[in-house]
């Protein structure tokens, strides 16, 4: 499996995706960690969160094919975990994606180099 990312044919620019993690990462981040096979994110399940997180997630999906993502609801948290093959390329995204909670706000360039 081919390792990139290829937004071009998404509705949304790299710019504005980030931006909507920013957005639902200030509203309902309740946490995140690593998995034994990835990372998740812990998301507060308020009215819409879930269907948020299930649009990015596939999203992500279509123009990030060798990512793989879970999103379920449990109690009052919704969980969006995400894993990778093990490949040094898919590993170092995996990485970058566990750390857009602290870096979504930078220039999208910066988070490619």
């Amino acid at each position: 499996m081919d390792i990139f990312c290829d937004m071009s044919g998404a509705p949304d620019s790299l710019r504005e995706r980030l931006d909507e993690y920013r957005r639902i990462f200030e509203h309902a981040l309740a946490g995140r960690e690593r998995t034994g096979g990835g990372i998740r994110f812990r998301f507060r399940a308020r009215p819409g969160v879930e269907a948020w997180v299930r649009d990015l997630a596939a999203r992500e999906r279509a123009c990030c094919a060798f990512f793989a993502f879970e999103v379920t609801a449990q109690g009052d948290e919704v969980l969006w975990d995400a894993s990778v093959p093990d490949d040094a390329a898919a590993r170092a995204m995996l990485e970058a994606f566990y750390a857009l909670p602290e870096t979504g706000h930078l220039d999208p360039q910066g988070l490619l180099t």
